[in-house]
């Protein structure tokens, strides 16, 4: 005797709030997406036609990979030399995600070793650098998103 199927449920989230939806079949299964395909992304951040500008030289950009009004992303991938200048971005917050190697970052409100599973947060208009450390691989890779808004840290919510 098989058991009846528990009501498959799809979560949506719409402003920050979770609206819980009973549907009747699985969402992702379907015939193909006619139309839209090119709003889904999958990339390998490590493949080697994602070599920005700053691969060799600090004085190189990090590689935009999006791009809207509020939040921009790229990736930065630092190998050979520490940033030899003072950095401060006026216009965004910047989260910045270790995935490989790490860094040592300097700012005005202290010093950090970002480590792979790290992440910092540097707001608006604070000055900061990125130097080489003694945990830094060959290949040094981060994700960088700059946002425009406000970012209030939810993290210990639970």
């Amino acid at each position: 005797m098989s058991l009846p199927k528990p009501p498959l449920r799809e979560v949506v989230t719409i402003d920050g709030t979770n609206v819980t939806l009973q549907v009747k079949s699985n969402p992702i299964e379907h015939d193909g997406v006619l139309t839209g395909q090119e709003l889904f992304h999958y990339l390998n951040i490590f493949d080697s036609k994602f070599q920005p500008s700053n691969y060799n030289k600090a004085d190189g950009s990090p590689l935009r990979l999006f791009d809207a009004k509020s939040v921009k992303i790229d990736v930065s991938k630092r190998s050979k030399e520490d940033m030899g200048f003072w950095h401060r971005n006026v216009d965004y917050h910047e989260v910045i995600i270790c995935v490989r190697g790490a860094l040592r970052w300097e700012t005005e409100m202290g010093t950090v070793v970002l480590k792979e599973g790290e992440m910092i947060l540097i707001p608006k208009g604070i000055t900061h650098r990125s130097m080489l450390c003694a945990e830094s691989l060959p290949e040094n890779v981060l994700i960088e998103l700059k946002v425009a808004e406000k970012l209030t840290y939810v993290g210990d919510n639970k």
